[in-house]
């Protein structure tokens, strides 16, 4: 402490003092204590200079500069490594404390406290200043009256119309930003009704506080000078669409080709006019309004045909307007090869690489065909049989439309494209020692979106076949020790529908975000019913010679993410999910079947290697041919917070728990079942991590150890007097590291 006490004051001229920020304390008896927190933290966010930053009370960055850097000197690796990773010292010198009495002043005036008494007051030690601001606001003004225009134009009228709604109403506080956000709404309620030319900037609203009684008459009225374009209401004449245009320099009507009312400048035909008529929401003698415009826009960049999209109106006479689109195709074809490294939590390094061709446009309505070729390999770095490598190799070619293909018509009023999705697919996975599977797939989908937020996918039907075409002896004789290992070379036969249905704000820059994903899984239920299959009686049946897997599985994922500030944030994930099996089916098929632990998970655990429930496997961790551990029910819970730490770099802090268990007992794994107990089956681990964030990147690193084992004997699951970090041998059984690409969520 005394170390860092010095080096923050290295580098402070003689005179001078290190700014260490200032309080803001809000008191008084005409506001409410909630309101008195609230502003406080309000006015200290809007003080400038900031201090220099701090992580656990040391500034980290401003110790760099101090130890690295050498005033008046510009070369150097040290006076480099100052620049980049530290942050020179904050004086009393940057500071202007009348301008930061301005800043208080004005911001309770646009809170509506007109009255406020500021006192300020400093703190000295050792060469460290810190300024205290303790403010009387008095009583909040209320807003009494609001008065619209008057006069019988068009523009004054629709203002009227539309006051009902006002977010300005009576008793409401005094609130600048409530001002402009009227402002806004009124804007936008006009571009509703085709005041193409109006702007926020053309109101004007008066604030009248000369009364004794704390209130605020407020009057709306049209600035002085206002165009009289902003006046008029228009309606669209023309609709022009180049759909092969490099630069909106010049607006051109040469030979076109019309389809109904629109009129498409494609010389080339690559496009077919009808194409159009699916993606336009405007159309000839609309009015003017902001939501087809935007609407329009959106579908035209959703279509995933057009590189840039520009937009012009043109005002030509007698209130009306021509629109103009001019849309830059990308390259009608493309090829993409990408090369991905990974390593797993269970001892395994690879690498993949993945081809993929496209064809946009592909029959002149906006089609994109797609093939994707991968080969890829995981070897096993570490273990007793490292032999046990893994390969894998496929091919999916699939069809992309830009509208649903039903045989009946499907209104689609949302700003985003629907698409129907056809796909098939093969892979072929090869584990050395053990098996070959192949797998072959093929889907029918509808993707659309209701709003920014909201998607859904549903999956009309679904087909996978997955099929052992290898076993090895050395496989088949562990089978015969531990049945469980079948599971992981059965023959699977899939086919159904799903619903996919996701629900996110987290793109919208907002204190409090979250994520939802909920899904519906389901296979083999119309042959079921039809054939009358029934496993318990020995009624399995079979298509195409294959029994088909029959049931059907939910889970849902929901997430919420806190912005702490200044980078800092705290994020919560709940994952719920359980399948059932019934019908031709006794069990889940492996590949729908839930595992617990690994990178994303509870990362206290190696992936595929905790439960089910209070279950373990006698080797794991010292066989590398051993099944993965699967169940057909999972609940998981993940804490995280995710300090900022500089620059690029974050931190993590993060609580797991969670498990998986079966919906029926097995006789070879006992404990597996799911029951009313089964809190006492959960999992718990921690651990600390750090990513670099650049943003369109994320290097994920992860230590963790687990607190609880569910495995124990039950008074003794919880394992915190195990904890040795200096012994080698409770490192290497508890200590994970999970390096990963991404956040875990």
């Amino acid at each position: 402490m005394l170390f860092c006490a010095c080096s923050a004051t290295k580098y402070v001229p003689e005179g001078d003092f290190l700014y260490k920020g200032t309080t803001v304390m809000v008191r008084g008896k005409e506001v409410s204590r909630g309101e008195q927190r609230v502003l406080s933290e309000e006015l200290e966010s809007i003080l400038r200079p900031k201090p220099n930053r701090e992580f656990l009370g040391i500034p980290l960055r401003l110790l760099i500069y101090n130890f690295w850097g050498t005033p008046g000197k510009e070369k150097g690796f040290g006076n480099w490594i100052s620049k980049k990773a530290g942050e020179p010292p904050v004086l009393l010198s940057d500071v202007r404390p009348e301008f930061q009495r301005t800043l208080i002043v004005n911001r309770l005036e646009n809170r509506g406290y007109f009255r406020s008494l500021l006192v300020s007051d400093s703190t000295l030690t050792a060469k460290k200043i810190k300024y205290h601001y303790e403010v009387d606001p008095g009583r909040q003004y209320l807003i009494d009256t609001v008065l619209y225009p008057v006069d019988s134009t068009v523009l004054s009228k629709a203002i009227r119309d539309i006051s009902e709604n006002t977010f300005l109403k009576k008793d409401y506080a005094f609130d600048l930003d409530l001002i402009k956000s009227e402002r806004e709404r009124i804007n936008a309620r006009l571009k509703e009704q085709g005041f193409y030319y109006f702007s926020p900037d053309h109101l004007l609203i008066l604030a009248d506080t000369t009364d004794e009684e704390y209130t605020v008459r407020l009057s709306i009225i049209m600035k002085p000078g206002t165009p009289l374009l902003a006046h008029e209401k228009f309606t669209i004449r023309n609709i022009y669409i180049y759909p092969q245009h490099a630069f909106a320099d010049t607006v051109r009507v040469p030979d076109s080709t019309s389809s109904g009312e629109l009129i498409v400048i494609d010389p080339e035909n690559t496009f077919n006019p009808r194409m159009f008529d699916q993606v336009m929401a405007f159309r000839k003698g609309y009015v003017y309004n902001r939501t087809d415009h935007n609407r329009s826009l959106n579908r035209l960049i959703d279509l995933g045909v057009f590189k840039y999209v520009e937009n012009k109106f043109i005002e030509v006479g007698g209130s009306r307007l021509d629109a103009y689109y001019y849309l830059t195709p990308f390259p009608k074809k493309s090829l993409r090869i990408e090369l991905q490294g990974r390593n797993t939590s269970t001892n395994f390094a690879g690498a993949e690489i993945n081809t993929s061709w496209q064809n946009r446009n592909a029959f002149r309505n906006g089609e994109n065909v797609r093939l994707n070729v991968y080969g890829g390999t995981d070897v096993q770095i570490s273990g007793i049989n490292k032999g046990n490598n893994l390969y894998r190799f496929g091919a999916e070619i699939s069809l992309n439309i830009p509208k649903f293909v039903t045989p009946f018509k499907v209104l689609t009023p949302a700003a985003f494209i629907p698409r129907t999705k056809f796909s098939i697919g093969f892979d072929k996975l090869n584990r050395v020692n053990s098996y070959i599977l192949n797998s072959f797939r093929a889907s029918y989908v509808y993707r659309w979106k209701e709003n920014i937020r909201a998607e859904h996918e549903l999956t009309v039907y679904a087909i996978n076949y997955i099929q052992p075409a290898r076993i090895s002896a050395e496989y088949q004789e562990r089978i015969s020790d531990d049945p469980t290992l079948a599971n992981a070379i059965q023959r699977q036969f899939t086919l159904g529908p799903g619903y996919n249905y996701n629900a996110t704000n987290t793109m919208e820059t907002r204190k409090h975000t979250y994520y939802y994903n909920g899904n519906i899984d389901l296979s083999g239920n119309i042959p079921g019913l039809l054939t009358g299959a029934n496993y318990k009686d020995g009624e399995t049946k079979k298509i195409l010679k294959a029994e088909f897997s029959q049931y059907v599985k939910m889970d849902h994922d929901v997430r919420y993410y806190n912005n702490l500030g200044r980078g800092t944030s705290f994020a919560a994930r709940i994952f719920g999910g359980v399948g059932l099996a019934y019908g031709n089916s006794q069990s889940l098929p492996f590949v729908k079947q839930y595992f617990a632990g690994g990178a994303s998970g509870l990362r206290a655990f190696r992936a595929r290697a905790l439960g089910p429930g209070s279950f373990i496997t006698d080797n794991i961790g010292e066989d590398v041919i051993v099944a993965d551990q699967t169940a057909d029910i999972k609940l998981e819970v993940n804490l995280e917070y995710r300090p900022k730490i500089s620059g690029i770099l974050n931190g993590a802090f993060f609580l797991d728990a969670g498990n998986i268990w079966l919906l029926r007992d097995d006789p070879e794994r006992p404990g597996a079942a799911f029951s009313g107990a089964f809190l006492n089956d959960l999992a718990v681990g921690v651990g600390l991590g750090l990513r670099l964030d650049f943003s369109f990147f994320v290097l994920r690193g992860d230590l963790a150890f687990p607190l609880r084992k569910p495995w124990y004997p039950d008074k003794e699951k919880w394992v915190l007097n195990e904890i040795r970090f200096g012994k080698g041998e409770w490192r290497r059984e508890n200590l994970v590291f999970n390096l990963a690409i991404g956040y875990p969520f």
